[in-house]
């Protein structure tokens, strides 16, 4: 086998373990310590990841439900909506021809 491919497999697998360390629902927030806009956003980064995995372990979430509230929701829904499209306002003229 390839150097380069082996090495592409490996880091692949160490970013999916370090990855799903992060995923909402795995108990580390808790009413006196919720999730914030930050983790909102780190969280909505990785929704599709969390979706995937939620099907093969029940403990996995897209949402953390322990979270400070509006702020939360509005950092997972600017990364989420991010992720497919951008937050571009405007849309590109096409060339005309």
């Amino acid at each position: 086998m390839n150097k380069k491919i082996l090495l592409l497999i490996m880091l692949i697998v160490v970013m999916a373990f370090t990855l799903t360390g992060c995923l909402p629902g795995d108990a580390r927030f808790t009413n006196d310590h919720p999730a914030g806009f930050f983790w909102g956003i780190w969280h909505g980064w990785l929704a599709p990841i969390s979706l995937i995995l939620g099907l093969f372990k029940e403990g996995i979430r897209v949402y953390e439900p322990n979270n400070v509230g509006w702020w939360y929701d509005f950092g997972l829904y600017i990364a989420i909506i991010s992720g497919f499209g951008g937050l571009r306002l405007t849309r590109k003229k096409g060339k005309e021809k």
